[in-house]
C-alpha cells in the first residue's frame, strides 16, 4: 500500500461524523498514513471545539478521542519538521502548523492528502502532490 501523509482535517471526518466523511473512511482501505505528531492536538482541539459549539455531546467526544488514539497512523516527531515548517510558511503565507504536514510529505516523498482547499491551492508553487479526498481515492484506483 502506497504511503501518505494526511493533516488533522481527514482524521477529523474518520472519528467525527462530517460532510465527506464517507470519502474519509474510504481512504483507508487504499492507503497506509503518515502524520506529524501535531496531528493529535488538532484532532483533540477539534473535538472540544464541536462540544462548546453544541455539536458533540461528551460522551460522543470520548468516543471520538478513543477513535483517535487507535488510528493506525505513523507518526513524526516535530521538532525535525520545525525549519522546513517555517521556510515553507514563508514561501507561502502560510501558517507554521499546516506547513508541518507538507513538510513531512517533501521529506517522505509522498502525497499529503487535506480537505483544506487553502492549503491545496497554495502549496501548487512546491510541485508536491497536495490533493483532497476525491483525488486520493481517484488516485487509488
Amino acid at each position: 500500500m502506497t504511503l501518505v501523509v494526511i493533516d488533522s482535517s481527514i482524521a477529523v471526518k474518520w472519528v467525527v461524523g462530517e460532510e465527506d466523511s464517507a470519502e474519509a473512511m474510504a481512504l483507508r482501505r487504499l492507503y497506509r498514513f503518515a502524520a506529524p505528531e501535531l496531528l493529535n492536538a488538532e484532532v483533540a482541539n477539534t473535538i472540544l471545539n464541536k462540544v462548546r459549539r453544541g455539536h458533540l455531546t461528551e460522551p460522543e467526544a470520548r468516543a471520538a478521542a478513543q477513535l483517535l488514539s487507535e488510528l493506525s497512523i505513523e507518526f513524526h516527531a516535530m521538532q525535525p519538521l520545525i525549519g522546513e515548517a517555517v521556510a515553507l510558511g514563508l514561501e507561502l503565507q502560510h501558517p507554521a502548523y499546516d506547513c508541518m504536514f507538507l513538510a513531512l510529505a517533501r521529506r517522505l516523498r509522498c502525497p499529503l492528502v487535506t480537505a483544506d482547499e487553502t492549503l491545496i491551492r497554495r502549496s501548487t508553487p512546491l510541485r508536491l502532490p497536495v490533493t483532497n479526498l476525491r483525488g486520493a481515492v481517484e488516485r487509488a484506483y
